[in-house]
């Protein structure tokens, strides 16, 4: 690898506000708020909008939507017309 072109990869926390988590991993992200974590370091915090601890997918409160009358509205709406 060619020095001096690569981000410096470094450990970042991500914490999502909306379900009050957080965790540390290391990444190339960049930020200027910075948490202190409990470890007691000081470490850059990226917040996101959604994480594993707030997707309806991992949390089991997820939608299941009503395909068929989705596709039926849909046909009444913009299907074939008779000619």
């Amino acid at each position: 690898m060619k020095p001096g072109i690569h981000p410096e990869y470094r450990h970042v926390v991500f914490r999502d506000r909306s379900a009050d988590f957080a965790f540390l991993t290391r990444s190339t992200a960049t930020s200027d708020r910075t948490i202190e974590w409990a470890d007691g370091n000081t470490y850059p915090v990226i917040d996101v909008e959604i994480s594993s601890a707030s997707h309806p997918f991992y949390t089991g409160n997820q939608r299941v939507l009503d395909t068929a009358g989705r596709v039926e509205l849909f046909q009444r709406r913009y299907g074939r017309r008779s000619r």
